[in-house]
């Protein structure tokens, strides 16, 4: 058994992991590169003829867009999946061709007709068995990752008894939206994410307050509150507290609070899809979201939200909200402001004072929301140059990673094992903070900085 990185071995993005298992192969995440590791190419540099099948942890881009290229060169293998996952996939990929790659809506019916047929959606916790043409039996069983919907981590029993785990995206401890992540009991060998590695976040329980206050305070000051949010994950969550501010404002104040007369608007065709699939899929949700549904309440499709799906309605908006400067709360993709109807806001709207944008999500370097988050007193959109004079908040409790504290507890819930810790999907200086922490809690483990590996 042998491991090798394609992506994601020194960065937060382009995940795609080479389970070696002697002439043979499974590939794990087959993603794209995003901000400034954008540069990298994501033509497969890797032979695929070796790799009998591919299994998708989630369905962020960075674990999936590269899917194209991978089928591209060739591969026909099946694609195995979360139920949840196999169903967002086609959304996502979709989204991806026709507007990074301008291909025809011919080409991406084709293309995702293609992916239809080679997935092969697995329930959570059910055990799906992979046979290689050597006649090894690899066994594989979905864990629920918290991370968005659908996310899994992986466990591997291989032929000769081994489990190798691979965690995917882990999500935060608490969050009302979807469970915690469960340690598995053994891991021999485990593969991990480090995005967060070095960071510890504020507490996903003080998040909605955090964001009221930031809201409450706009309102006064007048202007727009721009939420650049990843259409899969960060919008719901998103969605799932605002719905709770507005209900409990109504119940505390009989409606003399400004919540209940505050536009909030879902300006994303890809997100709207995508919250009608959380809904399709709510057995999946936390114990506190299900208890909100039982009770009567919609929590991601609630009255006061208004969805936007033409590009008439987008455009006539912000060219309200720069003309008027009246209050509203935007939500729109894409989540690093690197593309999508956010930027039609950014342009419109960072200029004035009053605007408020909220950052709620990691932002990669390269992007405009990193250069946001880093005080930039001017930005460049469309090639128009555009000064900044809106305020700039930062809010970590709807990141949808597990940050070192709960990295630590996942690895340290691990009963028997692992004996060797492969860490990936986080920049050098996170993975090797991890790896100091690691090497404390599991000293009997190996613990590999996989940034550090000299591969020439």
């Amino acid at each position: 058994m042998n491991i090798l990185h394609h992506g994601a071995r020194d960065g937060v993005t382009g995940s795609c992991h080479e389970l070696q298992l002697g002439e043979y192969s499974l590939l794990i995440d087959c993603g794209a590169f995003q901000g400034e590791e954008a540069k990298r190419s994501n033509d497969i540099n890797f032979p695929v003829e070796p790799i009998k099948a591919l299994v998708l942890t989630h369905c962020h881009i960075d674990h999936v867009g590269r899917i194209p290229w991978l089928l591209a060169a060739g591969f026909r293998g099946p694609i195995y999946a979360t139920e949840a996952t196999a169903s967002l996939l086609p959304l996502m990929l979709e989204d991806g061709l026709k507007l990074q790659l301008g291909l025809s809506d011919e080409k991406c019916e084709a293309f995702i007709r293609l992916v239809r047929s080679q997935l092969k959606p697995v329930p959570f916790d059910c055990r799906a068995q992979i046979m290689l043409p050597d006649g090894q039996d690899v066994s594989l069983v979905f864990r629920q990752a918290g991370h968005i919907l659908g996310s899994a981590y992986l466990e591997f029993t291989l032929p000769d008894r081994q489990k190798v785990v691979f965690s995917g995206d882990l999500g935060p401890s608490q969050t009302p939206l979807l469970v915690d992540p469960v340690s598995p009991a053994h891991a021999d060998v485990l593969v991990l994410e480090s995005t967060y590695g070095d960071k510890r976040h504020p507490g996903v329980e003080n998040r909605e307050q955090v964001l009221k206050a930031i809201v409450e305070q706009s309102l006064q000051d007048g202007g727009a509150i721009l939420i650049p949010a990843f259409s899969l994950g960060r919008t719901q969550e998103v969605l799932f507290d605002l719905e709770n501010i507005v209900v409990q404002e109504q119940a505390k104040t009989g409606g003399r609070s400004p919540w209940p007369a505050l536009p909030i608007v879902l300006d994303s065709p890809l997100a709207m899809k995508i919250t009608q699939t959380y809904q399709g899929f709510k057995r999946l949700w936390a114990q506190e979201a299900k208890a909100r549904v039982h009770s009567g309440r919609h929590p991601l499709d609630f009255e006061q939200c208004t969805q936007l799906d033409s590009h008439e309605d987008h455009i006539g908006l912000v060219n309200r909200l720069k003309a008027s400067g009246e209050p509203a709360v935007i939500i729109a993709a894409s989540g690093m402001c690197s593309g999508g109807r956010i930027m039609n806001y950014l342009e419109a709207l960072l200029p004035d004072p009053r605007t408020d944008v909220v950052l709620i999500g990691y932002q990669a370097r390269g992007t405009l929301g990193r250069e946001l988050q880093n005080g930039a007193n001017e930005v460049i959109i469309q090639n128009q140059r555009i000064e900044v004079k809106a305020r700039v908040h930062t809010m970590t409790g709807y990141s949808a990673h597990a940050d070192q504290n709960d990295l630590l507890r996942f690895v340290r819930g691990i009963e028997n094992g692992p004996r060797e810790i492969r860490l990936v999907h986080g920049d050098r200086p996170a993975q090797e903070a991890l790896a100091r922490r690691l090497s404390k809690i599991k000293p009997d483990a190996k613990v590999i900085v996989c940034a550090n590996l000299n591969l020439d």
